[in-house]
């Protein structure tokens, strides 16, 4: 469960604890993405290296492979992928906006086509959770009705009331012990939807909240100003969630406002695009200027790249195109983010979170 510790005097910037199966997660707090059961590129002992607490992974994703009966007879995901720390499970409705995704959407759930054996399959709000039950994950996420960015009210609307219903449907569901559910917000862009929402599911009193449906296309903008209504809808007791969210800005904007928890393959996906986050900004790394660079990606940073490798050294390997390139620039973004998570923290239980803002937002504006 969540406790607060401290809210900044200054800001909305919360600092807090989520008890889990697993240990105590400090928030604010980021979660690499494991979609699949591994952080592209990158051990376990790895992110423990560099002070990750918890990881998200897709429950649905694991259904399709390696299947459910796999994990489940391994001990867990938590064995199968040689974890011990924390994992959210998110229930895969964000992977019905794609577009090359054959389904259709319910009242009652999903239908879906596997294209691995080419049948179609059922995937209910229960069926949702007894997977994540059977996965063995510490926090599992309700099915939720993602709209795509830029849909029409009506379209918003339904898709808001189908959420509800599937947390409704949800709650029958039996909790593992220690297990907690986190239900998902929606609503688009609409302040009017996202406030029913928010009151339909409090009411139903899951262990927590994401804020879904944002970081999907609209501008930054419009996602500050839905976070701005957003966020006072949760109650103080319950943990806030913002679901897709990555990049050191936007997780700071967004840790003033309120939110504790974030996930997002930002870090290891520019990683893998030659692109490394700086105190100073972020720098494209097979640039021809970098061919002589001797220094660290970044002289203020404690990474295992930063302390035995140089700029002139990863834009050789990205040239090449050799694979060292894609784990020593992931391992770099990710524990410079979450330097910056932690820093967040320290300052907030200083109350100087205005302040570490503005400087660790300085290079990137």
């Amino acid at each position: 469960m969540y406790k607060l510790i401290h809210t900044d005097k200054n800001t909305g910037a919360r600092a807090g604890r989520l008890r889990t199966n697993h240990g105590i997660i400090e928030t604010p707090a980021f979660m690499p993405v494991a979609t699949k059961a591994t952080v592209k590129t990158i051990t376990t002992d790895e992110l423990y290296e560099m002070g990750t607490e918890v990881l998200i992974s897709n429950a649905f994703h694991l259904l399709l492979a390696p299947g459910m009966e796999v994990i489940h007879r391994a001990g867990g995901l938590h064995k199968f992928m040689n974890w011990k720390g924390g994992i959210f499970t998110d229930s895969g409705g964000f992977q019905m906006i794609r577009k090359d995704f054959p389904f259709k959407i319910n009242d009652e759930g999903i239908i879906y086509k596997n294209l691995r054996d080419g049948k179609k399959y059922s995937y209910t709000p229960e069926i949702c959770l007894e997977n994540q039950k059977l996965l063995g994950s510490d926090v599992a996420m309700i099915l939720d009705d993602c709209p795509v960015y830029g849909s029409e009210f009506k379209v918003v609307q339904a898709s808001m009331e189908r959420t509800i219903k599937w947390a409704a449907m949800a709650k029958n569901v039996e909790q593992n012990h220690g297990q907690l559910f986190f239900a998902i917000l929606q609503g688009g862009t609409f302040a009017e939807l996202r406030k029913r929402c928010a009151e339909e599911l409090i009411e139903m009193d899951f262990d927590g909240y994401g804020i879904g449906g944002l970081s999907i296309g609209e501008p930054k903008e419009i996602m500050n100003d839905v976070l701005k209504t957003s966020v006072p809808l949760v109650p103080e007791d319950k943990a806030r969630y913002l679901m897709g969210v990555g990049s050191p800005i936007e997780i700071l904007n967004a840790i003033e406002s309120g939110i504790d928890i974030f996930d997002s393959a930002f870090p290891t996906r520019n990683a893998r695009h030659q692109t490394l986050m700086t105190s100073k900004g972020s720098i494209d790394i097979a640039r021809n200027k970098f061919t002589m660079d001797f220094s660290p990606v970044d002289e203020n940073c404690g990474c295992y790249t930063c302390k035995n490798y140089t700029r002139a050294y990863l834009h050789h390997l990205f040239k090449e195109s050799e694979l060292l390139a894609l784990r020593l620039a992931s391992i770099h973004n990710l524990h410079f983010i979450q330097s910056i998570v932690k820093g967040a923290r320290e300052a907030i239980l200083e109350d100087d979170f205005s302040e570490y803002r503005k400087n660790a937002i300085a290079g990137f504006v």
